[in-house]
């Protein structure tokens, strides 16, 4: 049974309208840096000190990022130049395709449905060596980072075949590739005449096991280690300087990032036809999830989730659930259909309805269940959302105490207030969507666009204003755009 060729989520094109949070006009006041000194800013972090967003860092998008605008304000009182590792490509990369490198997302309309989603834009390019001066650098935000791979030397080194993009995007500007490490290079930077650094990472250390859908627990960094290696990397950019300053900012939390929040939990449509036979197919399931209330296996609250039932219009699509109770003895697996409490990631826009392995038998979300990496399940959602918390109680502890040298720029509250409609400038509000004009993320769902990055900038200079009685003037975020139109 055939659903339907490529499902593209549908964008609703609202924006919300309550807007609390309105940053204010540009100071007049008298320049003057307060008690901190911005002559040499050194910034390192992830992808979003990058300027990474649409998927890939592309010129544009690399000289969007937060850093960048933080430094030109900072100007205005003496601060100094502000160089980044030129990324030298229009498109970027995103991925592999069949012909060679595909570029940055845009916005594409399906000519078939009229819905419109982010797709490559066509060709892109592998990053490239940087071939400017290392030694004058002073933006080290790399993307793909987590605390660990920021503090180990093979971050930089020889590129693997199987992740082209991220392997590259230290070792291409690194000082000696295969040797260094992003802070130690940052550090070293900050030693040599650096006055103030930001500092922004962690971020992957939850995020990574949030976009594969909770399916990997490796890859997500114990309190033990995320609070010893932000120990470590802090360290080293404060013992780089003993008179730098610095910012440091917190990780967003879960619900804000639109990847969660495009592909809605009954994105699988079905005429009463099609739904009679998928119906039939699972008519054995249910008989059997019966049996197993029947004989005390499972409530009858569990037997009633588990069913699956489809209808004409719009369904939860079929999923895997480990947090199920097990009756593998009874052949039964552990499945069940989306609910409205479930996440799915950005990805499954693209997978939802399409055969697996080429088997017209076999239809994803239908009958054949959405795999563990395209859905976040409510304990897995809970699980993000304490990590995130813990971990940005490491964070704000370590700023208190380092509360003479340090300040947090709290980016989780910020985007709180955008997912409620609190955000705005110059009456103009930022919402938690893609949607232009007024959307805050790139087309990754994950990444800020520029528009949402002169925000940012505005809450690092309005924590380092108050905290050192400096008065660098805010960003104008309407000069700035959000995502393109679609194509």
């Amino acid at each position: 049974m055939k659903i339907f060729n490529k499902l593209i989520f549908l964008m609703v094109l609202g924006s919300f309208v309550a807007c609390t949070y309105e940053f204010p006009e540009p100071q007049i006041d008298q320049p003057t840096s307060g008690s901190a000194d911005f002559t040499k800013i050194i910034a390192v972090g992830d992808a979003i000190t990058a300027g990474f967003m649409d998927g890939a860092l592309y010129n544009r998008g690399q000289q969007s990022s937060f850093a960048i605008k933080l430094a030109e304000q900072a100007q205005t009182i003496e601060g100094g130049d502000f160089n980044v590792p030129d990324i030298n490509s229009v498109n970027g990369f995103f991925q592999m395709g069949p012909q060679g490198p595909l570029g940055r997302l845009i916005l594409t309309v399906n000519p078939q449905t009229g819905a419109a989603g982010p797709a490559p834009i066509g060709a892109g390019e592998l990053p490239g060596d940087f071939t400017g001066n290392k030694a004058e650098l002073n933006n080290f935000g790399v993307p793909g980072i987590t605390l660990a791979t920021a503090l180990i030397p093979q971050t930089g080194g020889p590129n693997v075949p199987q992740n082209p993009a991220y392997n590259r995007m230290y070792e291409r500007f690194a000082s000696d590739p295969g040797s260094s490490t992003i802070i130690g290079d940052a550090a070293t930077a900050l030693a040599n005449g650096g006055t103030f650094f930001t500092f922004w990472l962690g971020n992957n250390d939850v995020l990574g096991y949030a976009v594969g859908g909770a399916s990997n627990p490796a890859i997500l960094t114990s309190d033990t280690d995320f609070q010893q290696r932000l120990g470590a990397a802090l360290g080293a950019m404060l013992q780089a300087n003993a008179d730098a300053k610095g910012a440091v900012a917190n990780i967003p939390g879960l619900a804000v990032l639109p990847y969660f929040n495009l592909v809605p939990w009954n994105a699988l449509p079905m005429s009463q036809a099609q739904a009679d036979q998928a119906n039939q197919g699972y008519a054995q399931y249910n008989g059997g999830l019966t049996l197993a209330r029947t004989a005390g296996l499972i409530t009858e609250e569990e037997e009633a989730y588990r069913k699956i039932q489809f209808q004409a219009g719009q369904n939860g699509f079929v999923m895997e659930d480990e947090s199920l109770t097990n009756l593998g003895a009874l052949g039964l697996p552990s499945i069940r259909q989306s609910k409205p409490t479930d996440k799915a990631t950005l990805p499954l826009s693209q997978a939802l309805g399409q055969t697996v392995g080429g088997n017209p038998a076999l239809i994803r979300g239908v009958s054949f269940p959405v795999e563990d990496q395209f859905v976040l399940i409510p304990t897995e959602q809970e699980e993000i959302q304490q990590k995130i918390a813990t971990f940005n109680g490491f964070i704000s502890a370590a700023v208190q105490a380092n509360a003479e040298r340090l300040v947090l720029v709290d980016v989780n509250d910020l985007l709180n207030k955008v997912l409620a409609g609190q955000v705005a400038s110059g009456g103009v509000g930022l919402t938690a969507s893609i949607v232009p004009p007024n959307g805050g993320f790139s087309l990754d769902g994950v990444h800020p666009n520029a528009r949402a990055h002169a925000f940012v900038a505005n809450h690092f200079i309005n924590a380092i204003n108050g905290k050192w009685g400096s008065n660098i003037p805010l960003v104008n975020p309407n000069e700035f755009m959000g995502n393109d139109l679609p194509r």
